[in-house]
């Protein structure tokens, strides 16, 4: 099966909505399924690098120079079956070089083009931000996939979310958001499953929601693995292997299950 290269940005201006676990998860299950994946970190706080494990990167090995100097991507990290162009606190340093430089929000998206040959999927996980990097990955993306907490700040963040995709569609009409994902979703709170039936009637396609088991998650952070390496089989393992199957299926990937995967389209 010949497939097109696909670049998805994980963007929630919000922290705290689970952008950085769902880059990590999707992109290893779909390594899994033999798809060469790319994994890009534009966080200066670098937790997705931090979460695989990669340790020791050097400002060279950021998207830095793509987006102040229009340079070819870096050599990426090896790690897990994936490739990823980790992060640094420098890259915090970039908001302010691409300030007035005319095209460097298009910067990624241009070295990706140039690149497409080498991978099928390009996971891109955006900082907590409006500022200049967020700007950087949404511009290099197809399309969005946005988390929302099943909380009141996941709410109030929805306005914020529409505004800046208005802004993002006035330079790039094409860009839209492939899926939706609920997170932090506890079913035994009143307050959860209310902010639940709130987004499944106002956003669509929306992902299964993705329940709140904290130890896994938590522990495979610190061990720096994907959840499908520290606990395969795991019920959170099966929640990410759900939620692949939904985002496969809104974006036209293939993964197991992908077809009956029951995404609200």
């Amino acid at each position: 099966m010949v497939i097109s290269m696909k670049v998805l940005t994980v963007f929630n201006h919000a922290g705290g909505a689970g952008k950085t676990s769902i880059t990590r998860e999707i992109g290893y299950e779909m390594s899994t399924q033999g798809l060469r994946v790319l994994l890009i970190d534009l966080d200066p706080q670098a937790n997705l690098t931090s979460w695989l494990g990669i340790s020791g990167v050097k400002a060279e090995e950021t998207v830095r120079g793509v987006a102040v100097d229009g340079a070819a991507l870096p050599t990426p990290r090896e790690v897990y079956g994936l490739s990823v162009i980790p992060s640094h606190v420098s890259l915090a340093l970039v908001e302010g070089l691409m300030m007035g430089r005319v095209g460097a929000h298009m910067r990624l998206r241009r070295a990706l083009q140039e690149a497409q040959d080498r991978y099928d999927l390009v996971l891109i996980d955006s900082p907590p931000s409006l500022g200049q990097l967020s700007i950087l990955g949404a511009m290099a993306a197809d399309q969005m996939i946005v988390p929302v907490p099943t909380r009141q700040k996941g709410l109030d963040a929805l306005p914020g979310l529409s505004e800046a995709f208005q802004e993002y569609q006035a330079v790039k009409p094409g860009l839209t958001v492939a899926i939706y994902v609920p997170t932090l979703y506890d079913a035994r709170r009143l307050h959860d499953r209310e902010v639940l039936a709130d987004l499944q009637a106002n956003l669509k396609p929306l992902a299964h929601a993705i329940p709140q088991r904290e130890a896994v998650w938590l522990d495979s952070t610190t061990a720096g693995q994907p959840v499908g390496v520290y606990a395969p089989g795991s019920p959170v393992h099966q929640d990410v292997r759900r939620l692949s199957a939904d985002v496969a299926r809104a974006v036209g990937l293939p993964y197991p299950q992908a077809a009956q995967s029951g995404v609200d389209a």
